[in-house]
């Protein structure tokens, strides 16, 4: 284990443990199984089916407007007593080609109205009394209003023709239709993005349930990880999951830690040195000595910054909220100048028609479907291109981010060792018989850099030296005989003298040794993805300033931001990630983050928009808005584009649908009526069907470049 390694593996529990975490929203015991099947620590977000309309949001974020009922269900059980009514009211007193009457059909109308008014409606009542609760009507209040004025002057209508014997037109076709096309509008919006994860429960699951604890008599007791205490022994079989922070008493082995702390490569630890809890053992059996449990360990810790992260409000501007916002005021404005003037200048029943006219033109049937239509087609687009979006209004932020933070390892980079390059030392040697000695030697060993030696060789049809015998230098590398010599594959730092060759920044150097002589070299890095550098240049583009933050180490971090030619910050814990994350949304901008593993979770979860990589953890998939499945840092590109042209097919429906209620309202109430313009109910109803059409043709017109 290097320097830096085990700098960096103190570096991470030092930057969580200065944090102590000091916050009223405790997550609690981090292991405990109940809490695993419940949800952990009281964050219950059962599995839930794509099309319940609980907005998706991946971290708690309260986006939007509220969602109450499952759509579905209700537009679906609506839509027989909807259809009934359609065929036997007429549409604003004009009877289509499709419709009937019979005596008493206006009372059968009645009481399904009332029925489907109590059903179908009531999601949209409860939406409305949540915004009046925050002082801001929108959307729901907007169809709550059109609703209940719609079906209460229309059974007064039929009231009026059974007591009176005058016929007063309904609006009981525009009820129905107005509260079906609202339930299919947000039933296509829920369908339309994914169910949202549960963050913390996958992050639960990467800590075993039951730790092996070495007893006084050295006998091993099962027990389950909840029990565990500070000072406990316990024994970590190869391959199995670390079960809580603590110290190696005794064994060796290699440690994979990229899940949680982003470093690419499995680090050696032996005695003395730190493990992470979740953290996946190698080969070898390890003894430790638990060090923090519950509250106090790495990955409760992280939960403690995803919880943290879930409080957050969204930023989103929720256009299609606060255009309906605009038009429930501005509908009840004109309504109560229409009631006054006509009561004025007419007599009561004309001031109740145009106010109820009013209200009801003023009904968002085409603003209903202006977004979720949109979404529908987006999200169609981006899964066609790898891109999971599961948060809509991510779509909205990014249009207008400032900042992209990338994680480096699984992100920017493959998170695989590589052969960089390849170098003889000795003039008898080519580089091939360098690569057949280095792959023959490192043939046996699991080892990360002995396996991609040995694909590298097979990769350039070298076939590999049969060697004699192979033993393990602890400490250093590998030696063996072969062709009457002796060979080493040794660290340079083994060596013991500097070799001279140029080492890409970053990248680890290994010698092979013949007979004590350094004959030739191989250097192993993580290398960048082939898209990362136009995605870079394409950010550039979009006035995006792109940050690197990543677990490695200094000079890791600083080769690979060098080649992209971008700021970095390396050495970064979860609490560093998600403090730059809010250092950066505190000076208001809005901030993308990428990244693939559980040190990204809570900087996914804070930032405006996450985006995953969707080879990396089910942690950060679960804490994120978006997911690149095909883990190709060019798609964030697409998403951006995406992002962008989604937004302003959003703009362009809002003028589309909301156009037609601005024009009409004035006109409804009667404005122009002195001088002989006035809207007829028919004329109403068929711009509001023009107006619903226009959306949709717009909506999928929204393609993507090729």
């Amino acid at each position: 284990m290097t320097k830096n390694e085990k700098d960096h593996n103190h570096h991470q529990h030092e930057q969580l443990d200065r944090s102590k975490m000091d916050h009223s929203k405790h997550v609690g015991h981090a292991y405990h199984e109940a809490q695993v099947e419940e949800g952990i620590h009281g964050h219950s977000n059962p599995s839930q089916n794509h099309d319940h309309p609980t907005h998706s949001d991946h971290s708690g974020h309260n986006h939007g407007h509220d969602h109450h009922g499952n759509f579905k269900e209700i537009f679906l059980k609506s839509l027989p007593v909807g259809i009934v009514i359609l065929l036997l009211s007429p549409m604003m007193d004009v009877r289509l080609p499709f419709q009937f009457t019979f005596t008493y059909s206006d009372i059968v109308v009645a009481v399904l109205a009332t029925i489907l008014l109590v059903y179908g409606g009531k999601p949209f009542f409860q939406g409305a009394v949540s915004e009046f609760k925050q002082k801001a009507p929108g959307m729901m209040a907007l169809i709550s209003l059109g609703l209940s004025v719609s079906y209460l002057y229309s059974i007064y209508a039929v009231l009026a023709r059974y007591v009176t014997g005058q016929h007063i037109m309904d609006f009981f076709f525009e009820f129905s239709s107005l509260l079906l096309i609202m339930l299919l509008g947000h039933w296509i919006e829920m369908k339309a993005v994914g169910e949202a994860g549960d963050a913390q429960k996958s992050l639960a699951e990467l800590v075993p349930k039951d730790a092996h604890v070495v007893l006084e008599d050295d006998s091993i007791e099962t027990r389950p990880v909840a029990e565990l205490k500070v000072g406990d022994l316990v024994r970590v079989q190869a391959g199995e999951n670390v079960p809580a922070d603590g110290i190696i008493k005794r064994g060796a082995s290699r440690i994979n830690e990229a899940l949680l702390t982003g470093e690419s490569k499995p680090v050696e630890k032996g005695a003395g040195d730190k493990v992470i809890g979740g953290s996946t053992n190698g080969e070898g059996i390890l003894y430790l000595e638990v060090q923090e449990t519950g509250d106090q360990s790495f990955i409760s810790q992280v939960q403690t910054l995803i919880g943290q992260a879930q409080n957050q409000p969204s930023r989103a501007e929720n256009l299609a909220h606060k255009v309906a916002g605009w038009l429930f005021y501005i509908a009840i404005a004109a309504a109560v100048i229409a009631f006054g003037v006509w009561l004025y200048i007419a007599d009561f029943q004309t001031a109740i028609l145009f106010t109820v006219t009013t209200l009801v033109i003023a009904c968002p049937h085409a603003l209903g479907l202006a977004i979720p239509l949109v979404i529908a087609r987006s999200t169609s687009l981006g899964a066609s291109r790898g891109l999971l979006v599961k948060d809509r209004e991510a779509l909205e932020l990014a249009n207008k981010a400032d900042v992209i933070i990338l994680d480096k390892t699984g992100t920017l980079t493959t998170g695989e060792f590589k052969v960089l390059n390849m170098e003889t030392l000795d003039s008898q040697y080519t580089e091939a018989e360098i690569t057949a000695l280095m792959a023959g030697i490192e043939g046996g060993s699991s080892h990360p850099i002995a396996q991609s030696i040995v694909h590298y060789a097979e990769e350039q049809g070298i076939q590999p030296v049969r060697f004699d015998k192979i033993d393990v230098v602890p400490g250093a590398g590998v030696e063996g005989n072969a062709n009457g010599h002796n060979y080493k594959v040794i660290s340079q730092k083994a060596l013991g003298k500097a070799v001279a060759v140029d080492v890409p920044k970053g990248a680890t150097l290994s010698i092979l040794v013949e007979d004590g002589k350094p004959i030739g070299t191989v250097a192993l890095g993580d290398e960048l993805k082939e898209t990362s550098k136009t995605l870079i240049r394409a950010l550039k583009q979009n006035g995006i300033q792109p940050i690197m933050a990543t677990g490695d180490n200094e000079t890791a971090a600083q080769g690979v931001a060098e080649e992209l030619g971008i700021e970095y910050k390396a050495n970064q814990s979860p609490q560093d990630k998600y403090d730059l994350v809010e250092s950066l949304k505190n000076k208001g901008q809005t901030v993308i983050m990428v990244g693939d593993g559980v040190n990204d979770a809570p900087s996914l979860a804070m930032a405006d928009v996450g985006v995953a990589v969707g080879a990396g953890t089910q942690v950060a998939i679960d804490s994120a808005d978006v997911i690149l499945t095909q883990s190709d840092p060019g798609d964030i590109e697409s998403f951006i584009e995406l992002a962008n042209k989604t937004t302003g097919k959003m703009k362009q429906n809002l003028v589309w649908g909301a156009g037609y209620n601005f024009i009409a309202i004035p006109i409804a109430a009667g404005v122009l009526a002195s001088i002989g313009i006035t809207l007829a109910p028919a004329a109403g109803a068929v711009l509001m069907s023009v107006s619903t059409v226009i959306v949709a043709i717009n909506a999928m017109a929204l393609k993507l470049k090729n």
